[in-house]
């Protein structure tokens, strides 16, 4: 009698062997193992060939297989914030053994129950844990996309500085803590992508140049403004613009409209773009100063410290 293969395994294109056999015998189980029309994922778990080589099917059939939480990089993929790649990464407890089976990185942990979130319907670590977790153990990541990750995390608030500070804090052997120390502090200070944290670290916050506020929020009627960086006493706010984000045609004449309706309240605007803000920061410096002096003398200020 001959079998439909894909109806026995089902829409999620794995299953398990006791699932199977069930319906069918063992030897025709193992004639399809051998002629390569299932695969054997794990001990116990079975997969289409299309299946075994998706990436969210192994996950879910490795979670089955383990028990395990989905975690490190795989976690950071799950929530979007990293490409998948690699062997799944799952953690379970400290009393169960680490070993795993082709495609798994196992991790253990003592404290695995109230890190543990949902993502359509799999367990997974909570974001600034998978954050951490995969700063130490990169799993093919650079250090680019672990930054880029964190960015993304608290930009989307995925999760929030102080939740990533937390997590850093249980960790004091952590490979290169101090940088993603200083991370987690910028993006607590406000800083929402590298282009900010550059301009942050070598322009505004440079020797010599005035105080400032990050994400400075202004209400004009029904709409909320968040200045990347902003000088009150002067009324003077400094934008730093991604070409990714502010290239498009769109965007330049929301940026302009914001602009002008800012104006209307008495706030001048210096915008810089990432190659002006890179190539040039003496000369960024320069221009701020320029207008925060001008604008202290428009204003009366002149003198007053």
């Amino acid at each position: 009698m001959a079998h439909d293969i894909g109806a026995l395994v089902g829409p999620d294109g794995w299953t398990t062997w006791d699932a199977l056999t069930v319906r069918v015998d063992r030897k025709t189980v193992a004639r399809w193992v051998d002629s390569g029309h299932l695969q054997r994922l794990h001990p116990g778990v079975y997969a289409l060939p299309s299946a075994a080589r998706n990436w969210r099917s192994r996950l879910e059939a490795a979670v089955h297989a383990t028990g395990g939480v989905v975690s490190h990089r795989s976690a950071l993929a799950l929530w979007g914030l990293a490409p998948p790649g690699g062997p799944v990464h799952l953690t379970v407890e400290l009393s169960r053994s680490a070993r795993g089976s082709t495609g798994i990185a196992l991790h253990r942990t003592r404290e695995l129950g109230d890190t543990i979130r949902r993502v359509d319907g799999l367990p997974v670590s909570c974001v600034e844990r998978a954050v951490v977790d995969s700063w130490g153990r990169p799993a093919g990541l650079t250090r680019a996309d672990l930054r880029a990750a964190a960015i993304g995390a608290v930009r989307r608030r995925l999760c929030y500085p102080r939740a990533l500070g937390q997590e850093v804090a249980r960790r004091p052997c952590l490979r290169s803590r101090a940088s993603l120390v200083q991370l987690v502090g910028l993006l607590a200070d406000g800083c929402q992508s590298e282009l900010e944290i550059w301009g942050c670290l070598n322009v505004l916050r440079a020797p010599g140049m005035p105080t400032f506020v990050q994400q400075r929020r202004i209400v004009l009627g029904p709409e909320v403004f968040a200045l990347d960086a902003a000088y009150d006493e002067v009324k003077l706010a400094v934008e730093m613009d991604g070409a990714a984000w502010h290239g498009s045609p769109e965007q330049r004449e929301r940026d302009i409209r914001r602009d002008a309706l800012l104006a209307t309240i008495g706030w001048q605007t210096l915008r810089f773009g990432y190659r002006r803000l890179t190539s040039s920061p003496d000369g960024c410096r320069r221009e701020i100063r320029a207008a925060y002096e001008a604008r202290r003398s428009l204003i009366g200020l002149e003198g007053v410290r």
